[in-house]
Parts: structure tokens; sequence; C-alpha cells
């Protein structure tokens, strides 16, 4: 529970009413007794009231009136996807060779010759009272990020938060979960940071954090280079926090071990062995809001539609986990299943299947790119669209509380969401400007 943020909202009532309100909050969660709850109570109030009770352009910043979730941030979808391209527009132009404007999900530099990729994942969300498989996958989610840029992962770094009840031992299964990875791929994890969330302001257990990953190459294989006439496969996919996500929370444990693989790893060092990279245009992983996600970006950036046999996708999904989402009723084409997706001519594609197949990896050819725009699926012959809903496939019964439609006044949070990019702009610009004008007085 965020108590800074509570005591902020509750002031409007009053102070005697947010003492008394947030020490039985206090007493509830930290099960203190109320003299100690009281005196935190007071602490809390004193520190709020102080400080927001004066404000400066640099400390304040513009109000949207748009919360994460009604936008859909972090779900994976239509709204997630606008809040990414409007996060490019407040970076700017820069001197990396891929930006967040290319929709990739590492960026990359180039230094002395060598590509550098770097990419970060945060941990799932709803795997903070399982610290281990947290680190796991999100371990291999960076690192895949990296892998499919065409690179070789060197380094891994990461980042914990955890609430102040948290148990300190989440810590440590976390970083086994990580270093499980690390160890299976000899790629070392050499620096993190270990916090918790929000200092004493948080109360709770909740875990957060990131892990990062450092990858060099010769080559780069970003979304944009995909090609007219390429053909496209993909790796069998068990998923990863995503799906893990769902089994346990629909009680279906068993699965969750499906997940827990490096099948995605194997195909790109199978890739890589064979020197394959430099015959590839293009690679990704299937997990930004499922298929339907990441074809739209693809399409996006490399200006060609992108076309996927149904069938032959849903070949491609683990049968234990596709079992459970259809019994779930979850569209497949519309989750994180975390396979790995090729782009290339048909000639390498052939090289590809053989090299990874030869480390005992599923893969299989599943669609095309041609001239046009969009992401379309062939479902008993007959071509049609596909796009992301406004939110990722719900796949867990409160995800499907909140549901995947599209808000009606989407239109008018955007709006807001779009002024409160040029407020961003315009801040940093002029504390850039108040800056270098400051360095060139001391020069003069």
């Amino acid at each position: 529970m965020d108590i800074e943020g509570y005591a902020r909202r509750m002031l409007k009532y009053g102070d005697n009413k947010v003492l008394e309100k947030l020490t039985e909050r206090i007493i509830e969660i930290k099960g203190w007794d109320k003299e100690k709850a009281e005196n935190w109570a007071r602490a809390v109030i004193v520190e709020v009231k102080n400080a927001y009770s004066k404000t400066s352009e640099l400390l304040d910043y513009y109000k949207s009136g748009v919360s994460m979730g009604e936008f859909g941030v972090g779900s994976r979808g239509k709204g997630d996807f606008y809040v990414h391209s409007k996060i490019a527009e407040v970076i700017g132009d820069t001197s990396a060779v891929i930006s967040t404007r290319d929709l990739d999900d590492a960026g990359v530099v180039r230094y002395n010759g060598i590509y550098i990729s770097v990419a970060i994942d945060g941990i799932h969300s709803r795997l903070s009272e399982f610290p281990f498989i947290a680190g796991f996958h999100v371990t291999r989610a960076a690192m895949r990020d990296v892998y499919v840029m065409g690179a070789k992962p060197i380094a891994v770094f990461s980042d914990i938060h955890i609430a102040d009840d948290g148990d300190v031992s989440k810590i440590f299964d976390h970083i086994a979960g990580i270093t499980t990875v690390c160890e299976l791929t000899n790629v070392p994890l050499v620096s993190g940071s270990t916090l918790r969330i929000g200092g004493d302001m948080v109360i709770g257990e909740r875990m957060t954090g990131g892990v990062g990953c450092v990858g060099v190459s010769d080559f780069i294989t970003p979304r944009k280079d995909a090609k007219d006439g390429d053909v496209i496969l993909l790796t069998e996919g068990a998923g990863g926090g995503t799906i893990a996500t769902t089994a346990i929370y629909y009680g279906m444990h068993e699965i969750v071990d499906e997940t827990i693989n490096i099948d995605f790893i194997k195909a790109c060092e199978a890739i890589f062995e064979k020197d394959l990279v430099r015959k590839i245009h293009s690679m990704s992983d299937v997990t930004n809001g499922g298929i339907r996600g990441d074809a739209e970006e693809i399409s996006r950036v490399s200006k060609n539609a992108l076309v996927f046999d149904y069938e032959e996708v849903r070949r491609c999904v683990n049968k234990k986990v596709l079992d459970m989402l259809d019994e779930l009723e979850i569209d497949f084409m519309g989750v994180s299943i975390d396979s790995l997706m090729v782009i290339c001519d048909k000639d390498a594609a052939n090289e590809v299947i053989k090299a990874v197949e030869g480390v005992g990896v599923k893969i299989r050819e599943v669609g095309w790119v041609e001239s046009g725009k969009g992401a379309f699926v062939v479902e008993n012959g007959v071509k049609k669209p596909i796009k992301p809903k406004f939110r990722e496939s719900a796949y867990t019964p409160l995800k499907k509380v909140v549901g995947e439609g599209t808000p009606r006044n989407f239109e008018e949070m955007r709006k807001k969401v779009d002024e409160a990019v040029f407020k961003a702009i315009e801040k940093k610009r002029k504390v850039i400007e108040k800056l270098r004008n400051r360095a060139t007085t001391k020069l003069i």
C-alpha cells in the first residue's frame, strides 16, 4: 500500500481524518499497536504536507488526468503501443542505430565498428510472490530481446525493489532465478541494485524490478528490415511470465513447468553457430501482445504486410499450453507465447530450419511478407486482418473482468496524453537550455 499517496489524497478531509484512517491502514497491514502506528502516520502526514505545500516548475509535472490502467499502459495493446510511440517523441533524435522509434525491444549503438545491443525487461507484475520464476522469465526475456537483434549476450544486470514488509529471502530466490538462466547460457550477472519500493512509504510485500542485457554483434536484424517476398518462421513457444501467470491464477500450476526452458536461446545459438545471422533480415520474439501486437508493429516499421497461416501458427504453441488457453477461452494470437520469429528469404529459411531442428527445437514456416501494410491471417482459405486489441488477451480472472475492449473515451484520453507529451518535451527543452546557458556563463 502506498501510504504517501493515500495520505495525499485524504488530506482534503482534514488532518484528524487522515490520521485516523492512515493509522487504521498501518495497523491492518503491519499489525502494530496503535501508538506506534499513529506515530508513523503523523510523520507521514508531516512529510506529505511539506512536500506538496509548495511547488516549482522543476518539481511539478503536468497532470493529464488519464491513469495508467485506464489507458492500458503495460497491457500490450493499443493504448500501451501508443504510449510507447510517445516515449520516442520525448526522447527525441539520438545517435542510436536502433532507437525506440524503430519499435524493437532492444536499442543499438555502434562503437568502434561493433554493434552494441541493450535491452531491459520488467518482471511480470503478477509474479511478485513467485520470485524465482519472476527472475528466470525476466532474464530470459531480456536475453531474447538482445538475441533477436542478432547480438550475442555478454552481460546481464538486475534491479530489485521489494516493499517494506517483504521477506528478505525474496531477493535470494529472485537472484537464483536470474542466475539459473545466466549459468545455463554462460552470461554473467555483473551488477544490480536492491531497494525498497517507496522506502518507508510503501507497506506490504510487493516485489518489482527488472533485468537488463547487453550484447554485441557484427550484424543486426531489426524489425524494419523485413522484406517483401520473405518467409516467416516460428519456433514452438511455451510462454514465459504471462503463461506462468495464467497457469498460477487459474490454479493450473502444472503448466508452469512447461515455461521453464531455454529453447528460444538454444534456437538462437544454433543460428549463430551456423553463421546465419548475416542471411536473416529480421528477428523478433512473440511477446508484445502476441502475434497481433508484434505483427502490427513489424508491418508499421518495415512498410510491408505480414500474412500468417492460422493453423501453422497454432501448431507453434506448446500443446499443453494451447490446451490451457483453449479451455480458458484465451486467444493464443493475442498473448505472449515467447516463440522466436525469423524473417528471411526462402533459401536462408531452409538453413535456419535445419540448424534449429538440429538442436531439438521445433520450428515451422508460418507465413510470408508481401507488399502492403497491416497484418493478416489466412484461416479456412479466407484472408482477414488481425489487429491488437486495446489490451492483450485477458489471461487471468481479473483481466477478464477488466476486459479487452477500447474505452469509448479513448480519443479524448489520447488528446490528453498528447498534451502531457508536449509539456514534458517543453520542460526538458527549458532545463537543457538553462543548463547550457549556465555552463556558457561560467566559461565566460
